[in-house]
C-alpha cells in the first residue's frame, strides 16, 4: 500500500513489518494512531488488533478497515485491556517514552505469547558528543526524504518528548530484554527486537 505521508516513524515501518514472523497469527499494534501500521501488518497476520487511548485517533483508523482488524480504544498499560500472552507478534511505534520505559515494556512482554515476537521503533535523547555527531549525519537524509514525499502524520495525534538518552535506553533494553537486537537508526530512532522463549524468560 502507497503512504498517504511520510514521517520518522513510517519510515520505519519497513522493519517492523520484515520481523513479522513466518506464520503469525495475531498481532497487536500498540499505540496504532491512524492505524496506518496495522492496516500493513493486516496482510502479515492472519487477525490484528490496533489499539489506542485517543479517541480521535481510534476514529480515524476506524475508517476503511481491512476485515481481519479490529481498532480499540483504551489504555494498552490497563491490564484488563489486552489478553496477556494473547499476540504472536507486538509493535510499538514512538510509544514507550510516553511512560516509564520499564512499565512499558513490562507490558508489552506480557502480552507476547511464547515464543512471540517484539518490535519497538522509540526515541531517545542526545546527552554525549558522539550522539550529538550521530545526529547530524542524519539531516542530510532526512532533507533528502522531505524533498521526495509529503511529511506529515495524522492530525490530532498526542506527541510527547523523550527524557532517555541513547545510552540509557540501550543499557535498559538489554536488561529486560536478554539477548534482544537495538539498533540506533540514522532519522533518530532505534529498533529493538526480542523473541520471548518458548519457556522461562521475561
Amino acid at each position: 500500500m502507497t503512504d498517504p505521508y511520510w514521517s520518522h516513524n513510517t519510515h520505519y515501518h519497513r522493519a517492523v513489518l520484515d520481523a513479522v514472523p513466518d506464520g503469525c497469527d495475531a498481532a497487536v499494534d500498540v499505540g496504532c494512531g491512524d492505524g496506518l501500521l496495522a492496516r500493513k501488518l493486516a496482510a502479515r497476520a492472519v487477525s490484528v488488533t490496533g489499539v489506542d487511548r485517543s479517541p480521535e485517533m481510534v476514529r480515524q483508523a476506524s475508517e476503511n478497515v481491512p476485515a481481519n482488524v479490529t481498532f480499540l480504544e483504551a489504555d494498552y498499560l490497563d491490564s484488563t485491556s489486552l489478553p496477556e500472552g494473547g499476540y504472536d507478534f507486538v509493535s510499538a511505534v514512538a510509544v514507550v517514552h510516553h511512560t516509564r520505559f520499564q512499565d512499558a515494556v513490562g507490558r508489552l512482554v506480557r502480552l507476547l505469547a511464547p515464543g512471540g515476537r517484539l518490535v519497538i521503533v522509540g526515541l531517545a535523547s542526545n546527552r554525549t558528543a558522539l550522539d550529538w555527531v550521530i545526529s547530524a549525519c542524519g539531516v542530510p537524509a532526512n532533507r533528502l526524504y522531505q524533498s521526495r514525499r509529503d511529511e506529515g502524520g495524522p492530525v490530532g495525534m498526542p506527541i510527547e518528548d523523550t527524557t532517555m538518552s541513547w545510552g540509557e535506553v540501550r543499557q535498559a533494553a538489554h536488561a529486560l530484554l536478554p539477548g534482544c537486537r537495538f539498533r540506533r537508526r540514522l532519522l533518530w530512532r532505534y529498533t529493538l527486537v526480542w523473541d520471548k522463549p518458548q519457556e522461562g524468560g521475561p
